[in-house]
């Protein structure tokens, strides 16, 4: 049965507080379907977004009896465990349950579908790839894994649009649909940004990780496209160009000058273009993105005059304060490879200035003993480098107890600071001298709610 928008009228969600879950429900609601949901905790801004809508749940929890015969489907978020409640019922009624990648499938069946994979850069790619279509008013849906500036939604599905740019997730689909997000979407043109072994938890090898791209690499169509970062290692493992009747993309990072702490592209003609972005890894997203537009026939004028205004995605390398001799950025980098590339690009831009710059211990892997060893000199291009993790975050991963002296063994880096406490991770960097440096702070967390712009402001003055 295909999800045809037309023909999906009243549609719960298993999960609805999620991010992109939330997201999907209100873009669902937008197209005048009745929308119902739950989740046993609903957090900002999304609990605001869905309260605004009418579709708040009265109530946090899973009930049963939400889960009716008369449901056109339900679709279940990450979030939720195989055993929900809901869940069971839909499952005992006979309805049709879609993971979030697989509803997007049926919904776009009729539409070219470009997906961005990769373990680092796809958000961003994504992201400029929207940015260059909406400049030139060209119409398209999207599902991307972030908010962006001057996109009311990170979830679009209409009936008219003839392409859907899709952020492909590797990560698992449903608790019940153990295959990864990229491989459910079926695309025409493909990305592979990079490979770095990441998800500990799901994939306990590199090898079983890579494994994962190659499938996606060998799921592109005849006369499709894969593009893919010529110049990672493990990327090129998986994108060795095995089908004559596809065509193969390599890209590496654009053309470009440092100035004064800005980055300028040179285009076909030596002329330098001012973007708002920096680093190797965007240089090299940048290429991506612009092979893609190329493929939906986007001329390179047309292009560098969409990038000149973009600011780049929420948390990815975003400028939090700037001030006469520092400046304080924050950064959705956590594993090794992003974050390597990040301080190293900052150490590029700003090379005479000082560099701060804080990691925040935070997801599975990175707090797995066995996945640390993994960022032995990743961190090296800081001045002054600092990790930071909470212990009970530890404890709710029930993951062992990890000592400070650990971590700085894993890194390899001896003068490494390693703080288990924000408030004083806090004092410690209020005491730095700021000037003529900066600070970058990476985490896909929060610091344990660390106020970092009233951080920057006090840096920055």
């Amino acid at each position: 049965m295909a999800a045809t928008l037309t023909s999906l009228h009243r549609l719960h969600l298993i999960a609805i507080g999620g991010s992109i879950m939330h997201n999907l429900a209100l873009a669902l609601h937008q197209r005048g379907a009745r929308v119902t949901g739950s989740d046993d905790e609903i957090f900002e801004p999304a609990k605001s977004r869905l309260a605004k809508a009418g579709l708040l749940p009265a109530a946090e929890g899973w009930f049963a009896d939400k889960i009716t015969a008369d449901l056109d489907a339900v679709i279940v978020g990450m979030h939720a465990r195989p055993d929900n409640p809901e869940l069971r019922q839909a499952q005992e009624l006979g309805l049709r349950v879609y993971s979030f990648p697989e509803f997007i499938y049926e919904a776009s069946r009729e539409k070219q579908r470009i997906v961005i994979g990769g373990s680092h850069g796809k958000t961003s790619i994504t992201s400029l790839i929207l940015h260059v279509l909406r400049h030139q008013g060209r119409q398209f849906d999207y599902a991307v894994g972030a908010q962006l500036e001057g996109f009311e939604l990170m979830v679009q599905l209409t009936e008219d649009a003839p392409i859907i740019i899709i952020e492909g997730d590797e990560y698992l689909s449903s608790p019940i649909d153990r295959r990864p997000k990229f491989h459910l979407y079926q695309h025409h043109i493909g990305v592979i940004s990079g490979i770095s072994w990441d998800h500990i938890n799901v994939f306990p090898t590199e090898e079983i990780y890579r494994e994962q791209f190659k499938i996606f690499a060998d799921m592109t169509p005849k006369a499709g496209v894969l593009i893919y970062d010529r110049d990672d290692e493990q990327t090129q493992l998986v994108t060795v160009p095995s089908s004559p009747d596809v065509k193969y993309i390599g890209y590496g990072p654009h053309e470009h000058v440092i100035r004064d702490g800005k980055t300028y592209l040179l285009n076909k003609k030596d002329e330098e273009v001012p973007v708002q972005v920096f680093g190797d890894h965007n240089l090299r997203n940048i290429s991506a993105a612009k092979e893609v537009c190329k493929q939906l026939g986007i001329k390179g004028k047309e292009f560098y005059e969409a990038l000149a205004t973009f600011k780049g995605a929420a948390r990815r390398l975003e400028l939090v304060r700037e001030g006469a001799g520092s400046v304080v950025y924050k950064d959705f980098a956590h594993a090794p490879s992003k974050l390597k590339a990040t301080a190293t690009a900052f150490r590029k831009q700003f090379p005479k200035r000082r560099l701060v710059a804080c990691l925040e211990l935070h997801t599975f892997s990175s707090l797995n003993p066995e996945f640390l060893p993994q960022y032995a000199h990743t961190f090296d291009a800081p001045d002054v480098a600092v990790v930071y993790f909470n212990p009970q975050v530890l404890a709710h991963k029930r993951l062992p107890a990890l000592l400070p002296e650990a971590v700085q063994q894993a890194f390899q880096r001896p003068d490494l600071r390693v703080f288990t406490d924000s408030g004083q991770l806090a004092a410690f960097l209020g005491e730095q001298n700021w000037e003529q440096a900066n600070l970058l702070m990476m985490s896909s967390g929060t610091f344990d709610g660390l106020d970092l712009g009233q951080l920057a402001t006090a840096i920055t003055r």
